[in-house]
């Protein structure tokens, strides 16, 4: 499907970011794309680069193929209903970021016929290192192409069922906190044995990025890097035994599970701090 034109209400941090990354992945000309918000001086940094900016919603999405909706989880409902209209002329791809709010409840304020999208950025999108889960309900192969291809412009992409995106949240927001902990534990670690702090987190986070992208780029189970460099009576088999016995991988399993039950209650605000 080809992209015409996008518009992002709420140019807030994460809709900023979204319009920065899609400019500078060349993704999009920067005449193409309209970005909203309600006091446009706070985005003028984004009118300098030849963005359309302004505070007229209604305006931004008229002949627009594709409207991310990047605003605060309790102004979606009055977001939404206040452009039903305009959507259901040109009927162009909706993708919210919004966290806390699902498709079925969305669908509610829009015609039923607009391809309706969630997406779940993490804050590693401010870098184009995002890992964002997507789910929809009506979208067809064409459209998921489309929204699939535009947040690998921002790093990586999965389609998932909408149910799954609590989830998502815990895995892939709350996960760059787990993951800095441990970085951040690693690199107190390396003090202990002799690196001033400087190296150390530089060690520690070099890594921890190296061990991802061998995962990512090969596709092993972690098991089977992890064998490659366990030999028998070894350092780093010792190591580990240690940080099992007391209780590296089951804290960790309890941390997401945590983290679940209580998205589940009281819904999650996380990763929505990147949105002004």
């Amino acid at each position: 499907m080809n992209v015409s034109g996008i518009a992002i209400i709420g140019g807030g941090n994460l809709g900023g970011a979204i319009a920065e990354g899609l400019l500078s992945s060349h993704y999009i000309k920067p005449a193409s794309l309209t970005v909203t918000r309600r006091k446009t001086e706070r985005i003028n940094y984004l009118k300098e680069m030849g963005v359309d900016v302004t505070a007229d919603n209604n305006a931004a999405v008229r002949g627009k193929s594709v409207v991310i909706v990047a605003v605060k989880p309790y102004k979606i409902a009055e977001v939404l209903k206040s452009l039903a209209d305009d959507l259901a002329v040109d009927r162009p791809i909706v993708v919210s970021v919004v966290t806390g709010v699902d498709l079925a409840d969305m669908q509610k304020w829009l015609p039923n016929d607009v391809p309706l999208f969630r997406a779940m950025p993490n804050t590693a999108i401010a870098i184009g290192q995002s890992m964002t889960c997507m789910s929809t309900n009506n979208g067809t192969e064409a459209q998921i192409e489309t929204v699939s291809g535009l947040f690998n412009q921002l790093g990586k992409t999965v389609l998932i069922d909408d149910e799954l995106m609590e989830a998502a949240t815990v895995q892939a927001a709350c996960g760059i906190a787990y993951a800095m902990r441990f970085i951040r534990a690693a690199t107190q670690g390396g003090i202990e044995i002799g690196f001033d702090a400087q190296t150390a987190a530089l060690i520690a986070s070099q890594t921890v990025k190296g061990a991802a992208e061998l995962l990512i780029t090969r596709g092993h189970h972690p098991e089977a890097e992890i064998d490659k460099v366990t030999t028998p009576q070894g350092c780093t088999i010792v190591g580990l035994n240690e940080m099992e016995f007391r209780g590296f991988s089951s804290a960790l399993i309890r941390g997401i599970k945590a983290s679940y039950d209580k998205i589940g209650k009281i819904g999650n605000n996380d990763s929505q701090e990147l949105v002004d």
